[in-house]
């Protein structure tokens, strides 16, 4: 990856990563909660001040699709082209969610109620069984496999996955591993994790690997975490992989 493009991949998870909430004078309760789900779920692609990455990642500002409520249901609750699944989000944290982003960065297309969303939702609400990084979900064997695929990071984030801070000639990137990287994604879940990396990595030609071999890789990024291995292999499924939450801790 050259080195340009590895500033601009730090910069994008850096400003994501370093969001802190501040809520707004007059915002209402449910914006508040929308901009804390916000920053944790989405801004790490859309950007904390909804500008996105486009093509990748569209802006939310000043977004004239918002008004479309159905649409924002739909894409929030199954995903939609590089934006993964939240099947973990209830029908009122979405309601929250989508009244932040109709209502901030210039938008003005108003609140949204529980009933509004439901009124959206295929079938009825469920309660989604959520796993954490801790539960042993990928094996050794994969892990394994994601190792050989790390060889094509490593020129940009080190061989030991910690952004190259080793080397004294390479512009810092991103940590793939560890408590920086778990401290960066803490509270996101895999899906996200998944869809970024194989939209923008490698920089110089993003989804140039299969979807398996991201999958992989993720198995690898969560070992060299200290993170359990399992009986079971991370699948290349955004919705099973939004099941699967980022935990910050030192182990099990």
């Amino acid at each position: 990856m050259p080195k340009t493009a590895a500033c601009v991949v730090g910069a994008l998870l850096v400003a994501a990563a370093s969001t802190v909430t501040q809520p707004a004078l007059g915002q209402s309760e449910p914006q508040a909660q929308g901009q804390q789900l916000y920053e944790q779920n989405c801004a790490v692609c859309h950007m904390p001040d909804g500008t996105g990455n486009p093509p990748t990642f569209p802006a939310l500002a000043g977004d004239a699709n918002l008004q479309d409520l159905a649409l924002i249901v739909e894409n929030i609750s199954r995903g939609k082209n590089n934006m993964p699944p939240f099947p973990n989000l209830t029908t009122e944290q979405i309601a929250a969610l989508a009244t932040y982003i109709r209502n901030s960065w210039g938008n003005a297309f108003g609140e949204v109620t529980t009933e509004d969303v439901a009124a959206y939702m295929v079938g009825p609400e469920a309660t989604v069984d959520q796993a954490s990084i801790w539960d042993g979900v990928f094996t050794a064997e994969q892990a394994a496999r994601g190792e050989e695929a790390y060889d094509a990071c490593t020129k940009c984030h080190g061989r030991r996955l910690n952004g190259a801070a080793d080397d004294p000639d390479m512009k810092s990137t991103p940590p793939l591993a560890r408590a920086a990287f778990l401290r960066d994604w803490d509270g996101r879940t895999l899906a996200t994790l998944f869809e970024f990396n194989r939209t923008t990595m490698p920089q110089n030609n993003p989804g140039s690997l299969s979807d398996q071999e991201y999958v992989d890789l993720i198995a690898y990024m969560l070992s060299v975490s200290e993170a359990p291995a399992g009986d079971t292999e991370l699948p290349p499924d955004p919705a099973a992989l939004g099941r699967i939450v980022i935990e910050n801790r030192a182990g099990p």
